[in-house]
C-alpha cells in the first residue's frame, strides 16, 4: 500500500535547520545513529557550508541530503520514517548529484550498512559497489552518469 501523496518543497539547507536535521537523523530505523555525539552541530554547520538540501512537508523538515566536495562523498541522505516511500529520498539524491556533477567530474562515493533498504536504493540509482569500508559498510561510487559509475 502506497502512502498518501504529500506536497513536498525542496530548498537549500541553512544552519537554523540543524535541530530538524538531527531529529530526522535520530528517527531513522536503518543506519541508526546510536551515539549522537558522533554527529555534532559543528559537523552539520561544516557540511551545510559545503552544500545541503532539505525536504519540507507543511513547513516540517522530513528529509535532508549533504554532499562533501572536499572528500568527494555523500555525507548524509535521510528521510524521516513517517515519509518513507514517497520519492523524497530519490528527489534529494537527484538534486545532490545534479549539483555535485555541476561542480566536478570526480566520481562521488558513499557507504552504507549492508542488507539495508539504503543499500538496495543506491543500487537502483546506479551506484556501483567498490568494496567494503574498514567498519564493514558497503562502499559505492558513481560517476557523472550511471554507465560511468567507476570512471
Amino acid at each position: 500500500m502506497n502512502p498518501a501523496p504529500v506536497s513536498v518543497q525542496y530548498r537549500v539547507a541553512v544552519v537554523t535547520d540543524i535541530p530538524y536535521l538531527m531529529a530526522v537523523r535520530l528517527a531513522v530505523r536503518e543506519n541508526v545513529l546510536r551515539n549522537s555525539a558522533l554527529v555534532t552541530g559543528e559537523m552539520c554547520v561544516d557540511y551545510l557550508t559545503r552544500r545541503g538540501w532539505v525536504a519540507e512537508v507543511g513547513g516540517r523538515v522530513v528529509g535532508f541530503a549533504m554532499a562533501d566536495l572536499q572528500e568527494y562523498s555523500v555525507w548524509a541522505l535521510f528521510v524521516h520514517p513517517d515519509f518513507d516511500r514517497r520519492g523524497i529520498g530519490k528527489a534529494l539524491h537527484d538534486q545532490l548529484l545534479d549539483w555535485y556533477f555541476a561542480q566536478t567530474d570526480h566520481p562521488i562515493w558513499l557507504s552504507t550498512v549492508p542488507g539495508t533498504r539504503a543499500e538496495a536504493f543506491y543500487r537502483r540509482q546506479g551506484w556501483q559497489e567498490t568494496g567494503r569500508t574498514s567498519s564493514g559498510e558497503v562502499r559505492f561510487e558513481r560517476g557523472n552518469g550511471v554507465s560511468d559509475a567507476t570512471a
